[in-house]
């Protein structure tokens, strides 16, 4: 009875390989080596999801996500992570399966899982939303970096509503998430500035021009979510990338901070691709030992925030004055 609910859930829930492909969504995007390894990520984290929602438990689903090649393998943990949250809030009675797979397999990709339950908020009511991040006081960046999960929700949003959020630019209702609610579009930003980075393939221009279409208001927290998906996803070359810095303009800091986050979540994972590389050296001109320096050294404890701004903006806010527009450079 279990796998059949499951498997029914996994049905109404979960899209196709096909639905998250760029051809699936109508992306304009022009197939090639580059765009298929973009592509897929999300594939990835449909995997994910579905082995969350079938598995029996969290031995067998951290056996299958071990089969995931190194470089995706954060992605399906998005997924599972995603199929956790939808299934704790779904559940009758009370249910730890997000909690312990954080605490557990889950943990050296805790940036990524968080954007998973991002990704499960999307498709839940907002009153489940009150309890969505379990409570793992004591690992690092918890409750700080739970923001993340609002960034996955704008992430989904844009990529599944491309038209509504992203053409239209659609403002989406202010969420109170750790007491600031007047954030919360911030954050979601970031996500859909991620989101522009996959709808357009990682094509550098087609990206700028997209950032350039929103409000100017909006354009800073884009750039830092395009700086986040470069730098973590891959999907262009040194030339590319440096050439984002130019319509960037004043926000080329917020695509360093972008690169600084992505380098640290791949740092701690384990596993950090030639293109984080790549993208640290190319929009923050800085190594991978200095960015995780940078990161490490302006990190801030969540009681540092106040009632106006979150600890997250703090520690985005500290990292983004270590790129001034003075301080930024060009590293070969």
């Amino acid at each position: 009875m279990s796998t059949l609910l499951g498997s029914l859930r996994r049905r109404v829930l979960a899209p196709s390989f096909k639905a998250v492909s760029f051809a699936g969504r109508g992306f304009a995007v022009e197939p090639t080596e580059a765009t298929a390894r973009l592509e897929a990520i999300p594939q990835s984290v449909v995997a994910g999801f579905e082995w969350g929602i079938d598995s029996p438990g969290q031995w067998d689903l951290e056996r299958r996500l071990d089969l995931v090649e190194a470089e995706y393998r954060g992605f399906a943990y998005e997924g599972a992570t995603m199929a956790s949250a939808v299934l704790d809030a779904m559940s009758f009675r009370p249910s730890s399966r997000t909690r312990d797979l954080l605490l557990g397999p889950g943990q050296p990709h805790i940036f990524l899982t968080y954007i998973g339950i991002g990704f499960a908020m999307a498709r839940l009511p907002r009153p489940l939303w009150k309890k969505i991040v379990p409570d793992i006081s004591g690992t690092p960046y918890h409750p700080t970096m739970s923001w993340l999960a609002v960034d996955g929700y704008g992430f989904d949003r844009a990529y599944f509503d491309t038209g509504k959020i992203v053409d239209r630019q659609h403002v989406l209702q202010p969420y109170p998430w750790d007491g600031h609610p007047r954030y919360f579009s911030r954050a979601v930003d970031q996500g859909i500035g991620r989101a522009l980075w996959f709808i357009n393939g990682g094509h550098p221009g087609n990206v700028a021009a997209a950032v350039a279409r929103f409000v100017p208001g909006r354009q800073a927290d884009l750039w830092s979510g395009v700086g986040l998906a470069a730098t973590f996803a891959g999907g262009a070359d040194a030339e590319g990338l440096a050439s984002l810095k130019a319509p960037a303009g004043p926000h080329a800091p917020e695509l360093a901070l972008g690169a600084v986050f992505a380098t640290k979540a791949r740092t701690y994972s384990g596993f950090v691709p030639p293109h984080t590389e790549t993208g640290i050296r190319a929009l923050g001109g800085v190594s991978i030992s200095d960015a995780v320096r940078i990161a490490d050294e302006t990190e801030v404890a969540h009681d540092a925030g106040d009632e106006h701004t979150p600890a997250y903006e703090i520690w985005r806010d500290r990292i983004r004055r270590e790129f001034s527009t003075s301080k930024l450079r060009s590293v070969a």
